[in-house]
């Protein structure tokens, strides 16, 4: 017997929707992704990507020729709507949930019975009933989930992402995935629609645990980055190598020091505890501390890359400007952060090393910096400042250095006398 798979649209196509998206396309189904962008969707209808992700390139290639994907600036008909767009923050670190509500909006129009909407957007906790609230208002012919009720028209359920940037395809596959349904058939529901493409876990919960779980796992993440950068103050203060601590102390077997950097930085890790903070602030200072010593560590290192530039009347060269290695995702970044507030100053000195762009941000071109190969910066550069870790910038050896002023704020490059 042939089982008919569901007709899928994927609202929002950014670095977690169309990965999503051309992923259940694969497993047979037709997905039609909706985005606000009409370069987005004209790119994607080529067989083109518009974001930098490992394999992805060739996944959307195939499944677009094989009809499985199209994208699409309307919302259209499907039997399961998922929603991947923004959640920022905004004023005093507020969540801004404006995006994950007019997506609601967006969908309600086409809505029918029988249908699954699933919530993936990192959010804070409830904002998967006030999306059931939006759709209940929009669409009053419909029965919306409530706890302790049956018989909904429309099933409803959070089920967060939980990939790294650079390996999102394979862990979308291979990740346990949480299911928050509204109700239990809501779970069931999701869950068998997760099932068709995941192989790790699915484990069912409700939609307010799925929701506090997510923003636990990165909070988690931020306090032990915040006690390496933390460590990092310390023994810059101390004038000590943190790099050599830190590598002796893991050698406890019941220790496991994360490496500090410039900062924190991406959408997730960088936002998604001040969800937490918002939602219960007397009851988050630990997850609010360690959220200010990462976004502090930003100030720290201009400072300190300031006074190296000081002492040099050369060009400065930035390695990076991506929130981590690898990838071209800038979101939050504190690296583009640092260089940012460097130009403020030096700006027609810097030299800019971005592998993974063809061009800088304004906010760095209009005050005079430039963009440099590697090779071009090595040359030219009196300061280097290593911000981010790319592959490229992993070989570069003391002899490439020799002779600059270099602050290394990932603890990759060879030390040399002139360090910082």
């Amino acid at each position: 017997m042939t089982v008919e798979l569901p007709a899928v649209a994927m609202i929002g196509l950014g670095y977690i929707g169309l990965p999503t998206a051309a992923v259940v396309a694969r497993s047979g189904c037709r997905v039609v992704g909706i985005d606000v962008s009409s370069r987005v969707v004209e790119t994607i209808n080529r067989g083109r990507i518009h974001i930098e992700e490992a394999d992805l390139d060739a996944l959307v290639r195939d499944v677009v020729a094989r009809g499985l994907l199209q994208a699409s600036l309307s919302v259209v008909p499907a039997d399961v709507f998922v929603i991947a767009v923004p959640t920022p923050t905004g004023e005093g670190h507020a969540p801004d949930i404006d995006h994950v509500l007019a997506a609601a909006r967006s969908i309600a129009p086409v809505l029918r019975k029988g249908n699954l909407v699933i919530l993936e957007s990192t959010s804070p906790i409830g904002t998967t009933e006030k999306v059931r609230d939006v759709l209940a208002l929009e669409r009053p012919d419909l029965a919306f989930p409530r706890p302790g009720s049956d018989g909904a028209d429309v099933s409803l359920a959070y089920c967060p992402e939980r990939v790294l940037p650079g390996h999102i395809l394979a862990e979308l596959v291979g990740n346990d995935r949480v299911i928050g349904g509204m109700t239990p058939a809501c779970s069931a529901q999701a869950r068998e629609f997760y099932k068709r493409f995941v192989e790790g876990d699915c484990v069912v919960t409700d939609c307010r645990s799925a929701e506090m779980t997510k923003l636990v796992e990165n909070a988690f993440r931020d306090v032990n980055i915040a006690f390496a950068n933390e460590l990092s103050l310390l023994a810059d203060a101390l004038d000590m190598d943190v790099w050599e601590v830190i590598r002796l102390a893991n050698r406890h077997p019941r220790v496991n020091i994360l490496q500090p950097g410039p900062g924190v930085g991406g959408h997730c890790i960088a936002v998604d505890p001040w969800f937490l903070v918002h939602s219960a602030p007397e009851q988050t200072p630990l997850i609010r501390t360690a959220r200010n010593v990462n976004d502090g560590k930003v100030g720290h290192v201009v400072e300190r890359a300031t006074a190296m530039i000081e002492e040099s009347k050369g060009p400065i060269a930035c390695f990076g400007l991506a929130f981590k290695a690898d990838i071209d995702d800038f979101r939050e970044s504190p690296a583009l952060a640092v260089a940012e507030r460097l130009a403020d100053r030096f700006g027609e000195r810097m030299l800019i090393c971005e592998p993974f762009i063809s061009e800088l941000p304004e906010t760095l071109a209009g005050r005079g910096a430039r963009l440099a190969t590697a090779t071009q910066a090595l040359e030219q550069a009196s300061v280097a400042l290593l911000l981010v870790d790319h592959s490229e910038f992993r070989g570069i050896s003391a002899a490439q250095l020799a002779g600059k002023r270099i602050y290394d704020t990932r603890g990759v490059w060879p030390r040399l006398p002139l360090d910082g």
